[in-house]
């Protein structure tokens, strides 16, 4: 961490309850007074620092998605702001993401940046509203440690915004009075990501109706979209590669190493990771949203990892797979993953357009039910432990194998339950992901599974004829994954700071 908000000004002669005077300038709370002789000297004499960026690749795209929204909401003026910081603790923040259905509209990154459509017919399809610099024109800019350009870096102003993003721009001190004088009944928003913003507009009913719309817009991905998620799978693809090289050097240790060196690629190729990194070894695996990563990665142990790289426009991937830590699967391991790798196989097979978002799933579940049988563990057959009124697979399996995916992980969640859960299109991009999980104390499961979880998870987009595996390049396959690794293992590999 840097320094904090304290420096090294000099300390006023004013008392605290009268800060501000012709000679002084007040900094803020719990920071000295400034004189304003140090503040003209600080204000002057600085050359122009522009942000020249090139227009983002994907205007056009967003110009397309905007008009899309201006005719669901044809009469309506749609209000969608970015969100601003969010306190971590005390006075440092999160590292700043827009908000996911600001950034399909805009491509914009800025903070407390707010799009604004314009109703059809209007002169102007969208303002964009951006802070204006804090830059050497201000005191601001070298006294405000949140915002200010000496602490944070250039930000972009109003002309520099509209070239970036293609949108035309305006300050958002300008917002209020915008939108003051429009018809309150006519304005839409999308809410709970800015207090001023939510506090200015009064709210309709027809506000959930724009949320669910964005997130229905947002079901079927754009070429551009679908290029952004393989690339996001692509850097994943050599985050899990990284860890397979990493793996010796990680036995007796932390899974938090495993956490890690995938967190590494995640930062240098990408803007993130997508979600907590699920660093799962041993029992830990059957724990299906693990993120403590405090456990001890074991030889002979299974490692599940889900983990995704958010790529640099924000689209992330959702990958795991479940590799032996030593390199080779036990009869146990093996037994159990190849049951959930053809649970797998069934329900890729099954996604294509027009079959129900559940079909794939249900065509998973019916493999990993017969295979349950035929290890003894369940005392029925598929057809009577499917049964709706009492799953008993699901003892097991604990949770449904896809979701849709895109900005954000679990995408489009505003979507009407008619429309996320409707038939498959051409464009959908989902998960999917069967498991097994046979925790240490269930005594249900003969002892020599217990303790094993098992997950496979591939991201997918529907396409005219079937459907296309984004992260087909990582092994699926036990015999492959074996391979893959003792490949990995055999090459010259960097430490990763171990």
């Amino acid at each position: 961490m840097g320094p904090d908000d304290d420096t090294a000004y000099p300390e006023p002669d004013v008392s605290e309850e009268h800060p501000e005077s012709e000679h002084w300038v007040w900094a803020g709370s719990h920071r000295p007074a400034l004189p304003r002789p140090f503040v003209e000297y600080m204000t002057k004499d600085w050359a122009l620092r522009p942000v020249i960026e090139a227009p983002h690749g994907a205007v056009e795209w967003t110009r397309a998605r905007r008009d899309a929204v201006r005719t669901r909401f044809a009469d309506r003026t749609v209000v969608i702001p970015s969100g601003g910081l969010k306190v971590r603790a005390n006075d440092t923040d999160f590292r700043f993401r827009p908000g996911s259905d600001f950034f399909w509209l805009t491509a914009c990154d800025d903070v407390d940046a707010v799009v604004v459509l314009h109703p059809q017919g209007a002169a102007l399809d969208a303002t964009l509203y951006v802070e204006e610099r804090r830059d050497s024109s201000s005191h601001r800019f070298f006294s405000d440690a949140r915002y200010g350009e000496a602490w944070v870096g250039p930000r972009r102003g109003l002309e520099d915004a509209r070239r970036r993003w293609g949108i035309e721009t305006a300050p958002r001190d300008q917002l209020d009075k915008d939108l003051v004088g429009l018809d309150a009944s006519s304005v839409l928003t999308l809410r709970g990501l800015d207090e001023q913003v939510d506090s200015l507009i009064p709210a309709v009913e027809a506000d959930v109706e724009l949320a669910q719309a964005l997130s229905e817009l947002r079901l079927v991905k754009d070429e551009y979209e679908i290029a952004r998620l393989q690339e996001a799978v692509d850097m994943t693809i050599a985050g899990f590669e990284d860890v397979v090289r990493a793996l010796p050097e990680s036995i007796g240790r932390s899974e938090r190493i495993i956490e890690g060196v995938f967190n590494l690629r995640a930062r240098t190729d990408g803007n993130d990771v997508g979600y907590s990194t699920i660093a799962a070894a041993g029992s830990h695996a059957t724990i299906l949203h693990w993120t403590h990563n405090d456990g001890a990665v074991n030889a002979g142990d299974l490692l599940l990892l889900d983990a995704g790289v958010e790529g640099p426009d924000l689209y992330t991937a959702d990958v795991t797979r479940t590799l032996p830590i030593s390199g080779v699967f036990s009869r146990a391991q093996r037994e159990i993953y190849t049951l959930v790798l053809a649970a797998q196989q069934a329900a890729i097979d099954e996604v294509r357009p027009g079959v129900g978002f559940r079909d794939p799933h249900h065509a998973a579940m019916k493999v990993l039910a017969q295979g349950l049988f035929d290890l003894g563990i369940l005392p029925v057959g598929p057809e009577d432990s499917m049964r709706t009124e009492l799953p008993m697979y699901a003892r097991y399996t604990l949770h449904g194998v896809s979701h849709m995916l895109g900005i954000d992980v679990h995408d489009c969640a505003h979507a009407r339950e008619t429309m996320y859960r409707g038939e498959l299109a051409v464009g959908y991009v989902l998960t999917v992901e069967p498991g097994l999980y046979f925790q240490v104390d269930d005594l249900t499961v003969p002892e020599e599974y217990r303790g094993i979880g098992v997950r496979i998870e591939d991201d997918v987009v529907v396409t005219e004829d079937g459907c296309h595996v984004l992260s087909a390049g990582l092994p699926r396959d036990p015999d492959e994954i074996e391979a893959w690794m003792a490949e990995l293992l055999a090459r010259p590999a960097p430490r990763f700071g171990l």
